[in-house]
């Protein structure tokens, strides 16, 4: 297969813009990396019209894919975990064609996991694990026990992906395979949520518990990045401080809850400051 494409890799790779080329092939076990196509051709480049491309092929009973995306795109992947296969697809791809060495660095990268990157990418999965949690608690005190197993499973999602981050890998996208592993505790949890013979009740009550131990223990490493941005300056932060500084922006909504949340656990204090309304006062904050 790998000649019937070339013609098509071969075009991309004579466009000045192209910095490396990879070709993944589908696997027994991981079809879902592929999305199902037997070969994908996964294409950076530094400039083009659209940040993402996808085209599909077909040749007798193969299927393959062309995926072309623009470097800043796939470095926001990579910061934001939103595409967790292109971890995958760059960990294992075969390179046909690699710019002064682009891919190889990108390789060796994602391999060492620099430091910087994995205190913002705690930060990220601590912020929505704060999210997800709190919603999910609320929901099952309320009584909603299904909406909030859902919840608690995204949180157990985010609080795998911490701990492989934590451990200096990219999460991936069979990430659970990862944490079996690594931390075996949380696995243990995610075990127990989807597959115990207790109510769905019971179930959440037990993991509500066990959840906030593990995560009140991780409150140093998933907030190291926030504290670090907050110590830069001696004067307390407005939220919207916060939420413009550049390197938070990322958190989006999430950010607030985590406020609170570390507020509720004296981690950060909050600070009132008088308005010109009588007894109403701004609400800054500090470490």
């Amino acid at each position: 297969m790998e000649d019937i494409l070339r013609p098509i890799y071969q075009e991309r790779a004579s466009l000045q813009s192209t910095l490396g080329i990879l070709l993944i092939e589908k696997s027994e076990d991981a079809s879902l990396i592929t999305d199902t196509f037997d070969y994908i051709l996964f294409v950076i480049v530094n400039e083009a019209e659209d940040s993402v491309f996808v085209k599909h092929y077909m040749y007798k009973e193969k299927k393959a894919a062309l995926h072309v995306v623009q470097e800043e795109q796939l470095k926001k992947w990579l910061l934001l975990g939103t595409n967790r296969k292109v971890v995958n697809w760059i960990q294992e791809g075969k390179i046909l064609f690699d710019r002064n060495e682009y891919l190889k660095q990108l390789k060796t990268e994602i391999r060492e996991f620099p430091f910087y990157g994995r205190k913002l990418k705690k930060g990220l999965e601590f912020a929505k694990l704060i999210r997800r949690y709190t919603d999910g608690r609320a929901l099952f005190e309320n009584g909603h026990f299904l909406d909030a197993f859902n919840h608690i499973v995204h949180s157990l999602h985010h609080l795998a992906r911490l701990e492989v981050i934590e451990q200096g890998f990219y999460p991936e996208a069979t990430v659970w395979n990862q944490v079996k592993l690594i931390e075996p505790e949380i696995y243990k949890l995610y075990k127990e949520l989807v597959s115990s013979e207790e109510t769905l009740e019971k179930r959440l009550e037990l993991l509500f518990l066990a959840s906030e131990f593990l995560i009140h223990s991780r409150i140093s490493i998933g907030s190291q990045h926030l504290f670090e941005i907050m110590e830069t300056k001696e004067e307390p932060w407005t939220i919207a401080e916060l939420m413009n500084h550049p390197e938070l922006i990322h958190y989006t909504v999430d950010l607030s809850v985590l406020v609170e949340y570390l507020i509720e656990k004296h981690v950060i204090q909050s600070v009132k400051v008088e308005t010109k309304g009588q007894g109403v006062f701004h609400r800054y904050y500090q470490t």
